[in-house]
């Protein structure tokens, strides 16, 4: 008879890594994370944080966390379906549908589970969704949720997406799920090129804009709204996370598909609302993105610094065009024993091996603050580079 927990005793990857003593994952930060913080002990500078917009330790934020845990308490203790409604959600989420040029808008308590609840919801039985080969877990786990059937196209290739659509039934319901700046690459989903294909074909599109919202666009309002076309963008998924500075997620749309969404996104209905703390950090953090152009520019600028760096050093950036910049490496233990040494020579970053990535596309995803220094960015630029030439990497 099988064991059940068969496959948990015989699982070695992790510890195969942690014996030869590059294990990267699961360490503690000691401080708070900056441009320059404590990991393990050690002092950093922070190239693994997608704290975009360098929200997290302001003071604005801060207090507004503070004050909504002496108003509303430490938590909601249920869901937004019954007892777990706070005003501040309902204010949130009037701002957010404002904020991204929609009808309605609708928070859940993780990007996760936005994703999970809006397709799962949004696609089912006899329906089509259509995925770019390299979105996120979340979108990948959502699809497979739903009842629809999912296909999925090359990534960013709008010829092999054109030919997906054309081999479906006309008379079916079709949705293209693309994030809007992918995780991993740091570039952008051909957005405009998706609605003309969408529109010829009847197909709907949802933006899963989880690293773009915040700093992508003319009011840090997104993707689309940086290519113009946010009205051909049927649903627009973000997260509180990242640039946002806090936790929880949301979806914005037709004021029909949000109120069709309250009542059938299981993992809105059966999870616990935001707490009231993350939830009034994200309002604060809203105000402070719309009139954020000097940070969107700076943080702009000093992707650009890092990336043309690292290109003159040697490496191989791939085509990020945002403050997500990819290191390749292309071998999984070298990449973590470059990670283990650029640790310990004071640069902070993330080793990416599969199935995150590619078999042979292994790398360490670097991302930027808007409050990271020139001289941060330089003197991370000079270790890469001497460590790298050490592991002959470049």
């Amino acid at each position: 008879m099988p064991e059940l927990f068969e496959k948990a005793y015989n699982y070695t990857d992790s510890k195969q890594v942690k014996a030869t003593g590059y294990y990267p994952y699961f360490l503690p930060a000691n401080a708070e994370i900056g441009p320059r913080t404590v990991i393990n002990d050690q002092k950093v500078i922070m190239l693994g944080s997608n704290n975009y917009m360098g929200l997290t330790g302001d003071p604005e934020i801060k207090q507004a966390a503070k004050d909504a845990i002496d108003k509303y308490g430490s938590g909601c203790t249920g869901s937004r379906f019954l007892n777990g409604t706070l005003d501040i959600h309902m204010e949130l989420e009037t701002k957010l549908a404002k904020f991204t040029n929609k009808d309605g808008a609708l928070a859940f308590s993780t990007g996760y589970q936005g994703n999970l609840g809006v397709i799962s919801a949004i696609a089912g039985k006899g329906d089509y969704i259509i995925s770019d080969g390299l979105n996120h877990a979340s979108i990948v786990d959502a699809c497979r949720l739903s009842r629809a059937k999912t296909l999925t196209f090359g990534h960013n290739d709008m010829a092999d997406l054109e030919k997906v659509l054309k081999s479906l039934p006309k008379d079916t319901g079709k949705l293209i799920v693309t994030d809007g700046v992918f995780s991993m690459e740091g570039d952008l989903a051909n957005i405009p090129e998706i609605a003309d294909l969408a529109e010829t074909y009847s197909a709907r599109i949802m933006i899963d804009d989880a690293h773009g919202i915040g700093y992508m666009g003319p009011k840090g309002n997104g993707t689309p709204a940086h290519f113009n076309v946010m009205d051909k963008v049927d649903l627009m998924v973000g997260t509180f996370s990242k640039s946002f500075a806090s936790i929880g997620g949301f979806v914005s749309a037709d004021e029909d598909i949000i109120e069709f969404l309250q009542h059938n996104a299981r993992s809105l209905m059966f999870s616990a609302s935001i707490p009231p703390a993350s939830t009034a950090t994200v309002l604060k953090a809203l105000e402070l993105i719309e009139k954020g152009d000097d940070k969107r520019k700076k943080l702009f600028h000093n992707a650009k610094l890092l990336k043309n760096g690292l290109d003159e050093a040697g490496f191989d950036t791939g085509e990020s065009v945002t403050p997500i910049i990819p290191v390749k490496v292309r071998d999984r233990m070298k990449t973590f024993v470059y990670w283990k040494e650029l640790f310990k020579a004071g640069v902070y970053t993330n080793p990416v091996p599969s199935p995150a990535v590619a078999v042979g596309e292994e790398l360490m995803r670097t991302s930027l603050m808007a409050n990271h220094e020139d001289q941060d960015i330089l003197e991370a630029v000079q270790v890469f580079a001497a460590v790298g030439k050490a592991m002959q990497i470049i």
